[in-house]
């Protein structure tokens, strides 16, 4: 395997040399290159392969100067920028530097034979087989645990994964930060929001509000199955009674059926929250789905320091005292300001509705 050279370059972008995006044809892109010692070209978007392309027709169309990628590009990338023929990248605010290094000198599958006799990954699908759930989770905590939030998201998006993602939201107290990265990764990510019947009016509104917002264009409702809810729940009330099964009714079984096409949901789930959450990773395998967390790390701090950078839309409920906010009968404002799910099934010892649990570790209520 021939050693690959890639330079990262932290500064801003100043005077590098003429800037184009990636959609631009390529016989402008040598017209205009013909007296240019440097060109950066712009990705818009991690899956979008043009830029590679263009950096590969340059080079072999004899362009001798440098060519620097830029925009949303991924660490996993770094291999295939070095290969198509850039000679460098700029690094987006909060890049990990070691992480780009590292992946430049790991990954050594192509996606395109810019190397003299060696088969790109997609000539190759019979003998590469795409990595477990259990080695990507364990990839992605090794990994990234340092990274920021949108550069953990567009990992998990890397196309050399070809994973299928989701994200999970309540639209609650603090749904706004995971949901925000997210749209700033790829508005268009699937979002699932299990509608149970029984949230609040103000969660409802917020999540149409919110929606817009953040410009999110496939939000997903899910209703739980009407036979079910029709079988089990006639009255709507086995809250009262068994809140473990109304939860599985309302939550745990719609939801195991909407992630079906999915490998990946992305959950706004954070240490903070304490009880089985407090250690939680990056990413694990729950129910052969990888959850993705983010934002495991933040502290109540962290999120509502981001909302107001952010000038993020607030949950209504808020400022009644509400600081973890899920279904009405089930949900008071927090009773313990050193636990922001306190107002959670505040009468039991209930702290999961179970979706994000293996049905066996379950709590039921006293």
């Amino acid at each position: 395997m021939s050693h690959l050279s890639l330079r990262f370059l932290e500064t801003p972008p100043l005077a590098r040399g003429l800037r184009l995006n990636v959609s631009t044809p390529l016989s402008e892109v040598r017209h205009l290159s013909v007296n240019e010692t440097a060109l950066v070209l712009v990705f818009d978007a991690f899956r979008d392969g043009r830029g590679f392309s263009l950096a590969s027709a340059l080079r072999a169309g004899g362009f001798k100067g440098q060519l620097i990628a830029a925009g949303a590009v991924l660490p996993d990338q770094a291999r295939h920028l070095a290969r198509s023929g850039f000679d460098a990248v700029e690094l987006p605010a909060g890049a990990d530097l070691e992480t780009w290094t590292r992946l430049l000198a790991t990954f050594d599958v192509p996606m395109q034979a810019a190397e003299r006799g060696t088969k790109p990954a997609w000539n190759r699908r019979g003998n590469v087989a795409r990595p477990g759930l259990d080695e990507i989770a364990a990839t992605l905590n090794a990994r990234y645990a340092e990274a920021d939030p949108a550069t953990l998201i567009r990992a998990v998006l890397t196309p050399a994964w070809g994973l299928k993602v989701a994200t999970l939201s309540s639209f609650g107290a603090e749904a706004s930060v995971v949901l925000d990265f997210v749209a700033r990764v790829d508005p268009a990510l699937p979002v699932l929001f299990l509608d149970t019947g029984q949230h609040f009016l103000q969660t409802l509104s917020y999540r149409k509000r919110l929606s817009a917002h953040l410009g999110l264009t496939d939000v997903r409702i899910i209703l739980p199955d009407a036979a079910d809810r029709a079988d089990k729940d006639p009255k709507d009330d086995l809250w009262l009674s068994d809140p473990d099964a109304c939860c599985d009714l309302r939550k745990v079984a719609p939801l195991g059926r909407a992630s079906a096409p999915f490998d990946v949901l992305i959950t706004g789930r954070k240490r903070h929250h304490k009880g089985d959450r407090a250690s939680l990773p990056l990413a694990e395998v729950i129910a052969g789905t990888l959850r993705l967390n983010p934002l495991a790390a933040w502290s109540t701090a962290d999120v509502e320091g981001h909302v107001a950078r952010r000038n993020l839309p607030a949950h209504p409920l808020i400022d009644q005292g509400y600081t973890s906010i899920g279904c009405w009968p089930c949900t008071r404002p927090s009773v313990d300001a050193s636990d922001i799910r306190s107002g959670r099934w505040a009468e039991s010892n209930k702290r999961e509705c179970g979706i994000h649990l293996p049905r066996s570790s379950r709590v039921t209520a006293a």
